[in-house]
């Protein structure tokens, strides 16, 4: 109990300094932060599961509620382009992943499914049934999500790109009650529909493609209350940050150089990938950085919604990839290790 009331005493100030300066996610970024500096510090608390399955409904109700008509279009239009981007930054993880267990760096296969890019959880689960080390993978994983998170952040604030919503809304302003109720319907019956479907990553996936079927055809007018949103971003942010314990950076310093190598050149890709979605389709910047991130799509998700981008093209690249990373990934993993 005294570890989660420190975790509340810490992160209210940060993150309240960071809404307060308009940093794009920053509801998000503060209770990372904390949650890393916590972890980091002896700190043994993790997110109860049922929560983080509430939050994964609450970002994809929030998604669903925001997704245009141009989703669909853009996603049909332009998928020969959008599979081209999903397989090369698959090849590029994989390549590093390849690279570092070649070195000798990591134990067995361990960089192949820590590399990957997307579809953490079930990359640890492939990992821990071929052999390799689950914290090591853990530890690769997450510090991914925790860096593409924050330079996606700061690239927003820097770059000009705060949200273009109305920030005199307060937290606690009204909201429709009953439309309210049907949104969070909706979302948990779908959401235990897709864990139950074992669709992947479905308690995301599932209350977002339904929600926003219903939103786009006028059926649900999706109503999130903003302190709902808050605490979710909050849980999100605190979910990321704790899984850097101690045990596992202490069993991770051999491996913590080439692994942030690895996320260097993995993020330098992205954003070449970016420099030509901004050529090729002539779209804002950051609209193609954050649709190239290379995960985590909830991250991403809530940081396209604190952010003035086309947020339509954003989730229908990062959906495209989270599906195809998911069903390919580990296949490709397992391909590669045998050869590694």
């Amino acid at each position: 109990m005294a570890q989660w009331l420190l975790l509340l005493v810490l992160s209210l100030p940060l993150t309240a300094f960071l809404y307060a300066v308009e940093v794009p996610a920053g509801l998000l970024m503060g209770p990372l932060l904390v949650g890393m500096i916590v972890g980091m510090n002896g700190g043994t608390i993790r997110l109860p599961g049922i929560f983080f399955f509430v939050v994964q409904i609450v970002l994809a109700m929030m998604i669903a509620g925001m997704v245009s008509p141009s989703l669909v279009d853009t996603f049909a239009v332009r998928w020969p382009l959008f599979l081209a981007i999903v397989l090369s930054v698959i090849f590029m993880s994989t390549l590093c992943g390849w690279m570092i267990t070649r070195a000798g760096v990591l134990p067995g296969t361990t960089a192949i499914w820590g590399s990957s890019a997307g579809a953490a959880s079930t990359m640890l689960l492939m990992a821990g049934a071929y052999g390799a080390d689950v914290r090591l993978v853990a530890f690769m994983q997450y510090m991914r999500v925790a860096f593409v998170a924050t330079l996606a952040t700061m690239i927003a604030h820097f770059g000009g790109h705060q949200s273009i919503s109305d920030r005199s809304d307060t937290i606690f302003g009204p909201f429709d009650a009953q439309n309210f109720a049907l949104t969070l319907a909706v979302g948990i019956i779908c959401g235990f529909a897709g864990r139950r479907l074992r669709i992947p990553a479905g308690a995301f996936l599932a209350p977002f493609a339904v929600g926003s079927a219903l939103s786009l055809t006028g059926a649900l007018a999706v109503e999130l209350p903003q302190w709902l949103l808050a605490i979710s971003f909050a849980l999100l942010g605190w979910n990321i940050g704790l899984g850097f314990t101690r045990q596992i950076l202490r069993h991770a310093r051999c491996a913590f150089v080439p692994t942030i190598l690895s996320i260097v050149a993995l993020l330098a890709f992205s954003g070449l990938l970016a420099v030509l979605l901004v050529w090729m389709l002539g779209i804002d910047p950051m609209t193609a950085y954050l649709a190239t991130s290379p995960g985590g799509l909830d991250s991403i998700a809530v940081i396209a919604a604190s952010s003035n981008v086309d947020i339509s093209f954003v989730m229908a690249l990062q959906t495209a990839r989270l599906v195809i990373i998911t069903l390919v990934g580990p296949i490709i993993a397992r391909f590669v290790a045998d050869r590694a």
